[in-house]
């Protein structure tokens, strides 16, 4: 049965393999959150591997058109699935709909379009070493796996819903991150997955193979829920001795930046971060921190005393702010006279600034345009409407709060990029992650944006806080286990006291080797032959 289905996806030729293609692409989204079926990826996967397999010509220029018809598989895979899973940026475009609405169209299509390039590639690069037979699951794997760890860094990078992210879908699978990471995770998923294609075959001389690579895709998945279940085992590391508010305005992002609206949107998270939950909850004075969420502040506070003398009355001794906001620095060197940055500051109860980080990985088109001037010149502008965009910061580094555990800031999509700190820099207690996906509404981006950030709290063994103006606000510990949350929508606080972190977990050591050794390993695996390498016959 599975043989004859195996036969008649290869078969496939013209729009109707386009077609099935980004059919399949399109499918293999729903093993990303909000469903997290990750075992759709055993339909999906063997689909793209068939249609692989009947990417072949003859006659003239056969090679070159063979590889073409890989590249077309792929990028009609890649590109159903990169707009299956990231139709919801466009929501971003209709929230000042007069003045960006017409750019829906080219956010939505042009950025799933281009993502497909790397499927297209990973393609013809599992082509070129393609043979007949069960070991070209470990090509598959290995080529795709490539092309996957270089969307996460080429041109700036972005690596959402890496395919690593389906072995997140449970607790227990996730664990694996923190010895390989999510591009060590997406190798072994790709491999797993697509080991289904194997049983496709019907030559009874690769029977062997087949059992091989079932065996050892068993062997994988069995190690990786063995290492996992052992990981949850281990005993709870103690909790700090802090206690945090995280207040979720859920302030619509068409307000947020209304001037007549600047007042009531400060005083309403100024009223969360001092309201009653609980006896021991009553108040501002009961915590340590409170934390806003990105850009909280609709103006540049540093230019609003009256907003400073508010802060002041507000936070009392004993604790601090610690806000997301925008903030500017002058400067002769620039044209507009000054540096602005999306930063996260700590605030001590006399309303000033004691410390800040100024985001170093910025949003392409969102937080600043590549090739600034012309872009503008033909009617582009940067999402958040500030003229000339945000400046980078120079490093991401811990800070420290009075009271407070030195913490790692990350500003919204910097969660999403494994690898979050530089392995010669203090190792922090915990993770904070300010963000606003407000932008997004209700749709699959911010729980997709949820999940990757609690990654890195596996891959880090820290705990990670998480405060969204709207979106999901959440506590998640060292072991990537959401403790408490805020839904969407949700106009609330949490009042929490500070997970304890667990000792550095293999990969804050070994970073992105452990993944690269996979994928070397598929490599070699797929190229064996008789005890040697095989040699590359022209199709």
């Amino acid at each position: 049965m599975l043989q004859a289905v195996a036969q008649g996806v290869m078969l496939q030729w013209g729009w109707r393999r386009a077609l099935l293609a980004m059919l399949a692409g399109a499918a293999s989204v729903l093993a990303m959150p909000p469903l997290g079926a990750a075992p759709i990826l055993f339909v999906t996967l063997p689909v793209l591997v068939w249609l692989i397999d009947g990417a072949v010509a003859s006659g003239h220029r056969a090679r070159l058109r063979t590889l073409l018809s890989a590249a077309a598989i792929g990028w009609c895979f890649g590109f159903g699935y990169f707009l299956a899973g990231l139709w919801w940026i466009g929501g971003a475009f209709l929230v000042d709909a007069e003045r960006y609405a017409w750019l829906l169209p080219f956010a939505i299509m042009l950025m799933p379009a281009g993502l497909a390039l790397f499927f297209a590639a990973a393609a013809v690069l599992a082509r070129l070493m393609w043979r007949p037979g069960p070991l070209r699951i470990f090509v598959f794997a290995a080529s795709f796996a490539a092309f996957e760890i270089l969307r996460g860094y080429a041109l700036t990078g972005f690596p959402w819903n890496a395919f690593g992210y389906a072995l997140a879908s449970t607790t227990l699978t996730a664990q694996v991150a923190a010895v390989i990471g999510l591009h060590g995770m997406t190798a072994l998923a790709l491999f797993v997955f697509a080991a289904p294609a194997a049983l496709g075959l019907s030559d009874p001389a690769h029977r062997y193979g087949r059992i091989s690579v079932l065996v050892l895709a068993l062997g994988i998945t069995a190690l990786v829920g063995g290492y996992g279940a052992y990981r949850l085992s281990l005993p709870e590391p103690a909790p700090h001795d802090v206690r945090l508010r995280i207040v979720q305005p859920s302030i619509p992002q068409a307000e947020k930046w209304d001037p007549e609206k600047a007042s009531q949107v400060l005083a309403a998270q100024m009223t969360l971060s001092d309201i009653a939950t609980a006896p021991d909850a009553s108040g501002i004075a009961d915590f340590d921190a409170v934390i806003w969420p990105e850009s909280a502040f609709p103006f540049f506070l540093q230019d609003e005393p009256t907003a400073i003398a508010a802060l002041t009355a507000l936070i009392p001794q004993g604790t601090v702010l610690i806000s997301g906001l925008q903030r500017y620095e002058p400067t002769s060197q620039v044209p507009r006279g000054y540096h602005a940055y999306n930063a996260l500051a700590v605030i001590g109860d006399n309303g000033q600034i004691q410390s800040t980080y100024n985001k170093t990985h910025l949003v392409p088109f969102g937080e600043y345009l590549p090739l600034q001037p012309f872009m503008e010149a033909i009617g582009f502008r940067q999402l958040t409407g500030l003229p000339g965009g945000f400046d980078a910061g120079a490093e991401r580094a811990p800070l420290s709060a009075p009271g407070v555990p030195p913490f790692l800031p990350l500003i919204c999509y910097e969660a999403i990029f494994p690898g979050v700190m530089a392995r010669d820099l203090p190792r922090p207690a915990w993770l904070l992650n300010v963000t606003n996906d407000a932008w997004y509404g209700d749709t699959p981006g911010p729980r997709q944006h949820l999940m990757q950030a609690s990654l890195r709290a596996i891959e880090e063994g820290l705990p990670l806080v998480r405060a969204a103006n709207n979106g999901i606000s959440a506590v998640v510990d060292s072991r990537g286990r959401t403790l408490t949350y805020l839904p969407l929508d949700a106009r609330s606080v949490i009042d929490v006291t500070l997970p304890g972190a667990m000792p550095p977990p293999p990969f804050t050591r070994f970073g992105l080797f452990p993944a690269l050794a996979i994928v070397g390993a598929f490599f070699a695996l797929g190229l064996f032959r008789r005890g040697r390498v095989a040699t590359i016959p022209p199709p």
